[in-house]
C-alpha cells in the first residue's frame, strides 16, 4: 500500500465535495425536525431532485436550471408527504418511508432514457490569483459554487433559526404545537412551508449528485444518502453548525475509503464501501446510549401528529 499516493490537500478538497449533498438534505431536514414534524422520505426526494434535476440540465444545457428544477421536484415530492400527514392525519414514519419507496421507483422510470449520458458541465470557481495561492487556494477557492452556497446555508438557517421571529414561531410549533395554535399561529401551514424547504434542500442535494458529483444518472444512485443526512440530524442535535461538522465527517470517511482503495489497502473494497454506512451506525448508536443526550434540543412535538381540534 503506497500511502504518499494520497494528498491531504485533495483529500480535503474532495471530502467537501462529498459532503455538499448530505450538508444540504441534513438542513433541509433539520428545519423540518424543527417544526415538529418526522419525515423519512429524504432518500426518495434525493433521487427525485437528482432525477429531475438531471433531466432538466441535460435538455436545457444549464447546470444552474437542472438545481432549481430539481429543487422544485423536491418540494414538490414533499407535498405528498404533507397532504398526508397534515391533511389526512397519516403517521408519519410509515408516510415518510412509502415516499422514499415511490421516489426510488418513480425516479427509476423517469431516468431510464438517459443512462450513460453525460451533464453539462458544472464549473468550478476561478478566482485569479486567489486560485493559485499554495494551499489556500485549493483549499478555499476552487470548489464549485454549490460547495460555498451549501455553507452559506448553515449560517442562512442558524440566523433563521436563532435570530428571526418567523424562526422563533417555527420553533415554538415544534415544541409545542398545541399553544402555538391556541397563540392563533397556523401551525399547519407553517409546517407545510418548513416541508416544502426540506423537500426543495434535498432536491438540490440529489441534483448535485447527479450533475456535480457522479455526474451521470444511475439508478440508486443515492445509495443512502439521503439515510445519512437523517442520522446527521440527530448526530448535530439539531443544531446547523454541528450538521456541517457532522456532514464533513462522513464525508471524509467516504472519500477516504476510495482513497485507500486506489492506494491498494490490502482489504476488500466491499468492507471499506461500507465504512461510511458503518460509521453511520456507530454514531446513532453512541448518541442513542445516554437518552438524555440524545434528546437533548430535540423538538418536544417531533413525530406527534397535529389536529386543530385536540
Amino acid at each position: 500500500m503506497d500511502l504518499s499516493a494520497i494528498s491531504p490537500i485533495t483529500l480535503i478538497v474532495s471530502l467537501m465535495a462529498a459532503s455538499t449533498p448530505i450538508l444540504l438534505a441534513a438542513l433541509g431536514e433539520l428545519v423540518v425536525e424543527k417544526s415538529g414534524v418526522l419525515n423519512l422520505g429524504v432518500e426518495g426526494m434525493m433521487i427525485i431532485g437528482a432525477v429531475c434535476g438531471f433531466i432538466a440540465a441535460v435538455t436545457t444545457g444549464s447546470p444552474w436550471l437542472g438545481f432549481i428544477f430539481g429543487a422544485l421536484c423536491g418540494a414538490a415530492l414533499s407535498m405528498i408527504f404533507a397532504i398526508l400527514t397534515q391533511y389526512l392525519m397519516a403517521n408519519q414514519v410509515a408516510s415518510g418511508l412509502g415516499l422514499t419507496m415511490f421516489g426510488l421507483g418513480f425516479a427509476a422510470l423517469l431516468g431510464h432514457k438517459y443512462s450513460g449520458i453525460k451533464p453539462p458541465k458544472f464549473e468550478s470557481l476561478d478566482l485569479p490569483v486567489l486560485t493559485d495561492l499554495p494551499v489556500i487556494g485549493p483549499l478555499l477557492f476552487s470548489h464549485d459554487p454549490m460547495v460555498y452556497i451549501s455553507v452559506a446555508m448553515v449560517f442562512a438557517v442558524w440566523y433563521f433559526l436563532n435570530r428571526t421571529r418567523a424562526g422563533l414561531v417555527l420553533r415554538a410549533v415544534g415544541e409545542n404545537h398545541d399553544a402555538a395554535h391556541a397563540l392563533g399561529y397556523k401551525v399547519i401551514r407553517i409546517r407545510l412551508a418548513a416541508i416544502a424547504f426540506g423537500g426543495a434542500m434535498a432536491g438540490m442535494g440529489g441534483a448535485y449528485l447527479s450533475l456535480v458529483r457522479v455526474p451521470q444518472w444511475t439508478e440508486g444512485m443515492t445509495a443512502g444518502a439521503g439515510w445519512i443526512a437523517l442520522a446527521l440530524v440527530v448526530f448535530a442535535s439539531w443544531k446547523p453548525g454541528r450538521a456541517l461538522i457532522g456532514a464533513y465527517l462522513f464525508g471524509g470517511v467516504t472519500v477516504l475509503q476510495l482513497n485507500l482503495q486506489a492506494a491498494g489497502l490490502s482489504i476488500s473494497p466491499a468492507y471499506l464501501s461500507m465504512t461510511p454506512y458503518l460509521v453511520t451506525i456507530i454514531v446513532l448508536v453512541v448518541m442513542s446510549a445516554d437518552k438524555a443526550r440524545a434528546s437533548l434540543n430535540a423538538p418536544a412535538s417531533l413525530g406527534k401528529l397535529f389536529h386543530a381540534t385536540t
